[in-house]
């Protein structure tokens, strides 16, 4: 028995070893993606305010902290595939989504982002979400102007992701993301018609009265 234990010992010495280094890894990378997704999230609040240049900034903090999380997980590559490191890189996809539509910029690809497939095409999913509050906010101050291109850029998002019939445990639960998107689809296409439709009969109408006048 006590062969079999000094053998075991010389066996179990370098897998405790990795794993403490795998725990040590995890710990610090942990707080890097609440930080990612905290940033993430203020993105998407001063984008809503119109703050632009801020959102900007606070993406490129997103995506330091980031980038140094994927440097840990270089030397540990089985926590890539942990749930909280997904989180972050589908939080910080979503906010890069959403700033570049609503400022006109081309929207960035998986490798400019250094993003996993499955968490890019989730966030590009969650930020049709925020393009019809961001929408919503300008409809109730009377500006349609962006109107039609935001619903434009939310149905191409809804084309891609319907297409992408691969199984939840390869695209990370992408199916639900998608019905979601064509809920939002449905629903923004439907406030926006009524909307641009009640701005053309205020229009016809103070037509109308200034030709009274």
């Amino acid at each position: 028995m006590s062969r079999l234990s000094d053998k075991l010992d010389l066996i179990i010495g370098p897998i405790r070893k990795q794993f403490a280094a795998r725990d040590e890894a995890r710990e610090r990378i942990l707080p890097l993606c609440r930080e990612v997704i905290r940033y993430s999230s203020q993105v998407i609040r001063t984008l809503h305010r119109r703050q632009f240049d801020s959102a900007g900034g606070k993406l490129e903090k997103a995506r330091g902290l980031l980038d140094e999380a994927a440097r840990v997980i270089t030397e540990h590559g089985e926590l890539g595939n942990t749930g909280f490191f997904r989180d972050a890189q589908k939080e910080f996809s979503e906010a890069s989504f959403t700033l570049a539509l609503v400022t006109g910029k081309p929207i960035p690809g998986p490798g400019e982002l250094a993003v996993d497939s499955a968490a890019y095409l989730n966030g590009l999913g969650e930020a049709v979400g925020e393009l019809r509050r961001y929408l919503l906010d300008s409809m109730r101050q009377g500006d349609l102007s962006s109107g039609e291109e935001i619903l434009s850029a939310m149905d191409d998002i809804y084309n891609v992701l319907v297409t992408m019939d691969f199984p939840d445990a390869i695209t990370g639960g992408l199916r639900r993301t998608t019905d979601m998107v064509r809920g939002v689809l449905e629903r923004t296409r439907s406030d926006l018609t009524l909307a641009m439709q009640q701005k053309s009969l205020e229009n016809r109408l103070d037509k109308f009265e200034e030709n009274l006048k």
